[in-house]
């Protein structure tokens, strides 16, 4: 199976409705190539599980602008100011999970495991309808394992095969983000050949990733720049 291809290819990959797995932390880790392709798209309605959406007028931001997004799951919303003004208008659904929550979450999609109890949230409106027990004496919620139609990710390099090194805090969310879709698609920086990779820094290996395309963006002066 070829699993390099042209962005343009994206466009049949992704459907109206999905729920996407999208890496980043800010811009950090984000596959904005990615994201712009889909701006190319009459795509809708789309379930965006993120740790945040985009900055202003990049990655995430340009979907939602564009109206394509009805539901955001993830920790840290308020970098995007008009979301947050939307979801006060009842325009957009969002579900606040914290940090460590949601990337366990995603680790446990991709493991086969349905969820985990944790302490974090316990008593607050997070914890509202969600399973309680006591165990050991402490207070503990259910969460349930996240997964995902389509998983995009960003790494530095891959080789052919779809083996992912990434680049430091730019890993985040990714390696987990990539093991819990149906479909995975990697951008990144660099492709080499098959053996290139120091296999002691392959952090996702092949077998989970089914697509990878070139990145359009470079980092200058701590801004994303498309080339």
């Amino acid at each position: 199976m070829k699993k390099v291809i042209e962005k343009e290819e994206l466009r049949d990959l992704v459907k109206s409705g999905d729920k996407l797995l999208v890496g980043g932390f800010g811009l950090s880790g984000t596959p904005l190539t990615i994201l712009d392709e889909l701006l190319e798209t009459d795509i809708k309605n789309l379930t965006i599980v993120s740790n945040n959406l985009g900055d202003d007028g990049q990655g995430l931001h340009k979907l939602f602008m564009q109206g394509k997004i009805k539901k955001a799951i993830g920790s840290f919303f308020t970098t995007n100011k008009e979301a947050v003004i939307a979801w006060q208008n009842g325009e957009l659904e969002i579900e606040l999970i914290p940090q460590g929550t949601l990337a366990e979450a995603l680790r446990a999609g991709g493991a086969g495991i349905g969820g985990f109890y944790t302490k974090t949230a316990v008593g607050t409106e997070l914890a509202k309808g969600k399973e309680e027990r006591e165990i050991d004496g402490e207070r503990y919620i259910f969460e349930k394992a996240i997964k995902g139609d389509v998983s995009l990710v960003r790494a530095k390099k891959a080789d052919k095969l779809g083996n992912l090194i990434y680049h430091t805090t730019a890993r985040n969310f990714n390696p987990m983000i990539a093991t819990a879709g149906k479909i995975v698609i990697a951008e990144v920086d660099e492709i080499v050949d098959v053996g290139e990779l120091d296999p002691e820094y392959i952090v996702t290996p092949h077998a989970y990733v089914d697509y990878i395309i070139e990145s359009k963006y470079v980092k200058k002066g701590g801004t994303y720049v498309g080339s």
